[in-house]
């Protein structure tokens, strides 16, 4: 097993894996690692749904166009849940406050997911797989996999770990500095200095993708992601979180 150190910091995503199934042994340690996931109030306002079945993981890779998904041994979603809690209060008769359709509900249950896809990333790179985390499992056609994977109301995709034996062993990608990423008791005021940085990075991002092992591309960093974004612009993710029962008004 990795160690703690060895698993964070020489962590990267894995497309690429071999046909090999993970040992039952493995994947209990990948649960109980999200199991004991932190969350807010211990609410675990969160579930995981655990895809192994091909043809269903062949479904979610038509919707999506993500191909790990259909060549991982593993598909996890994670998913924002406020079913469970709804369920125990009914029969407790207690009165279930409209927390879904708060700004907070949806923070809430968004981080207590990722924090669980974290859990089970980190136990799972520990004990030698490797993963990638989608996030069209959220955006690409959210009410249709909401009907796949059999969604009930009140809860929702937040995102997907697709985790395998690796076939692969790609470049560590180049992250931003600590200067930019940590801040000392107050956010930066130094804007010139940030943009400093910031440009100094989108170059190491440029040279990166143009001399990096398998496919090379002369994307930077920040016309890329400024350019997801723009994508993103088409995505009706306030739509689909109203049909499951998150209509945020507060």
């Amino acid at each position: 097993m990795k160690s703690v150190k060895d698993t964070l910091l020489e962590r990267r995503s894995i497309r690429r894996y071999e046909r090999e199934a993970i040992s039952d042994e493995k994947m209990d340690l990948i649960y109980e690692a999200i199991r004991n996931t932190p969350t807010s109030y211990n609410g675990q306002q969160f579930s995981v749904i655990d895809v192994a079945d091909q043809q269903l993981k062949e479904k979610l890779y038509d919707l999506t166009g993500q191909k790990q998904i259909k060549t991982c041994a593993r598909f996890l979603v994670f998913l924002a849940d406020y079913n469970k809690i709804s369920l125990i209060a009914e029969d407790q008769h207690i009165t279930m406050p409209d927390f879904t359709g708060t700004a907070d509900g949806l923070i809430v249950g968004v981080v207590d997911a990722s924090l669980a896809l974290m859990s089970a990333l980190t136990m799972a790179e520990s004990l030698g797989l490797g993963c990638c985390p989608i996030g069209y499992a959220r955006t690409a056609a959210p009410e249709e996999i909401s009907n796949i994977l059999k969604l009930p109301q009140k809860t929702f995709v937040v995102c997907g770990l697709a985790i395998g034996v690796p076939r692969e062993h790609p470049d560590l990608k180049p992250k931003q500095p600590v200067s930019l990423v940590v801040h000392k008791d107050y956010y930066r005021s130094d804007d010139r200095e940030m943009v400093k940085e910031l440009n100094d990075y989108n170059v190491t991002v440029t040279e990166y993708n143009r001399t990096r092992a398998g496919d090379k591309s002369i994307n930077d960093w920040a016309a890329h992601i400024v350019g997801y974004y723009d994508e993103a612009m088409q995505y009706h993710i306030l739509r689909a979180l109203r049909r499951r029962g998150f209509d945020i008004h507060r």
